[in-house]
């Protein structure tokens, strides 16, 4: 099937500085390159430098001028999300976006972060959630965006609230639709209340489709030793130009980071059938994302087991976490 060429115009971002998370390879990556090739600055915080080493290349074969660096992080680790913050509000530079990209998917058996989370929910929800509230003061004075990459598979699900981690039975793409449930409301919640409290920040939510990416292949770190009998199919269909593509995939949050039509609150995807591939356009959010109440519990429950503020008179750092029986390891 030929494909016709999907794109936007991104501006021109001199001067703007942007955190990309999940940007060693994948959609990250090829996000990260379009933002540098625009003339953003752009941080990528890894948790491998020698992946993070080699997308630095890749972008700079692209756009050889590029601004970009390397921060560590490990999203599992609520500790490393703190250091993090700790060493972008000691560098103080204003943050512009914080595109929230990283993430894990359906490990086949329960595993746990550093913390004691199920590792989907601590790492694609909380880990982000505590990214945020340790840069809330940076995106403040940059009157940033926040974009949160979603899923297709948040269209369906629920958040367990008496057992968010998974304790009582495990199935991980129960868990992973969760997490991106859960990091859906937070995201629109943060809207509401930058709002309502004035922190000039606008959050947006994202999701790329579907596309072949590292997610579904085999990862070791996960305890998949080798990729998921549906990526090939995934990868047939791209090439056949009835899914997207990397290129097309990241558009949508691309469009949220960098365009001077998108808005506070709104969800960003794919415009075609079905909305797995094409150009970015507004979406309906997902029933599981519409209820402002399940917004608000999210927000509180998220700041009880990362033990992150979203005060602004004081500034996150490492504390003790609040231990709950849904997280006693």
């Amino acid at each position: 099937m030929p494909r016709t060429p999907i794109d936007i115009t991104v501006p021109d971002l001199t001067g703007r500085r942007v955190v990309v998370t999940g940007a060693s390879d994948g959609v990250g990556l090829g996000l990260a390159t379009r933002l540098a090739a625009a003339n953003a600055e752009v941080v990528l915080p890894v948790r491998n430098m020698r992946k993070g080493q080699a997308a630095i290349a890749r972008i700079r074969e692209r756009a050889p001028r590029a601004t970009v660096s390397l921060r560590e992080l490990d999203l599992s680790s609520l500790a490393s999300v703190a250091a993090l913050g700790e060493t972008l509000r000691g560098e103080d530079r204003a943050i512009h976006a914080l595109i929230n990209n990283a993430g894990v998917m359906t490990p086949p058996d329960r595993q746990r972060t550093a913390d004691g989370f199920e590792l989907q929910f601590g790492t694609n929800h909380l880990g982000h959630v505590a990214l945020v509230g340790h840069l809330l003061p940076l995106l403040r004075a940059g009157r940033g965006r926040v974009v949160s990459q979603l899923s297709v598979a948040a269209r369906r699900g629920r958040i367990d609230w008496d057992d968010p981690n998974g304790e009582r039975g495990y199935d991980g793409n129960r868990a992973y639709a969760q997490s991106k449930i859960a990091f859906g409301l937070f995201a629109l919640e943060l809207a509401r209340r930058s709002r309502a409290n004035g922190w000039g920040i606008t959050s947006m939510l994202s999701h790329p489709g579907v596309v072949p990416t590292s997610l579904l292949a085999g990862r070791p770190e996960v305890g998949r030793a080798q990729d998921l009998p549906q990526i090939r199919l995934i990868r047939a269909l791209s090439r056949w130009g009835v899914l997207g593509t990397v290129e097309t995939a990241l558009l949508p949050a691309l469009y949220a980071a960098t365009s001077p039509d998108a808005r506070t609150g709104r969800f960003y995807g794919p415009e075609g059938l079905g909305h797995v591939r094409g150009g970015p356009a507004e979406q309906e959010l997902y029933a599981p994302l519409r209820s402002t109440e399940d917004a608000a519990r999210v927000w509180g429950l998220s700041e009880e087991l990362t033990g992150v503020s979203f005060r602004t008179d004081r500034v996150n750092g490492a504390r003790p976490l609040p231990r709950s029986r849904s997280m006693q390891v």
